[in-house]
């Protein structure tokens, strides 16, 4: 089995890149799919309709089996060299593999939830939980790579300096959206009333 270690090892990382661009590109489409909620008929069902194929194809064709071939692979690697389990960094990295497992299901109670035109978050709230993927994947190539709980503790200082801004600049978004739709509403009324007023009486 020791001869297939690199084999495990290179379709183990193969897998956690194709998992992890699911998780991220599942909540973007979350979003997207929340936002259309508030289209005019029929655009709205047009959306909908198209972003619930978009879900359920991303879903179970690729974030769910790699989510399986992750650990499948990673387990033969412990399998092959049990020792990785006496260090401290590695124990902590299987917490955040535990999480990441958690943040998946979460997704996947997301993504029944819009299958079933059920629209509980809003798309604010799953901008942020789309950031928390980051936080699991920053945490565990900084234990991986440093092998050091050290390293994870500046690492982790740094990525909170960068939730903070990532935050910052999503309320940025946020206020400059509202204060787009707020300027547009005016300017829609006015050009009905134009409108209205060049019909003959």
């Amino acid at each position: 089995m020791e001869a297939y270690y690199g084999y495990f090892k290179a379709l183990h990382i193969i897998f956690i890149v194709t998992w992890f661009a699911g998780l991220f590109y599942i909540v973007r489409l979350f979003i997207y799919h929340t936002e259309a909620q508030t289209k005019q008929e029929p655009d709205r069902h047009i959306l909908q309709k198209q972003f619930k194929i978009m879900e359920k194809r991303l879903w179970y064709g690729i974030t769910w089996p790699s989510m399986f071939l992750t650990l499948i692979f990673g387990t033969s690697m412990l399998y092959v060299n049990p020792s990785f389990l006496s260090q401290a960094y590695f124990i902590l990295k299987l917490f955040f593999v535990g999480g990441l497992i958690i943040y998946h299901f979460q997704c996947h109670i997301y993504f029944k939830q819009l299958q079933n035109d059920i629209v509980k978050s809003t798309s604010f709230k799953l901008r942020i939980w789309n950031e928390l993927a980051t936080i699991f994947l920053c945490a565990i190539v900084f234990l991986i790579v440093l092998k050091s709980n050290t390293g994870l503790i500046w690492g982790m200082l740094g990525l909170v300096i960068f939730a903070a801004t990532l935050m910052f600049a999503i309320n940025l978004y946020k206020k400059s959206r509202m204060k787009t739709d707020k300027v547009g509403e005016p300017g829609m009324e006015a050009g009905e009333r134009e409108k209205d007023e060049k019909k003959p009486a």
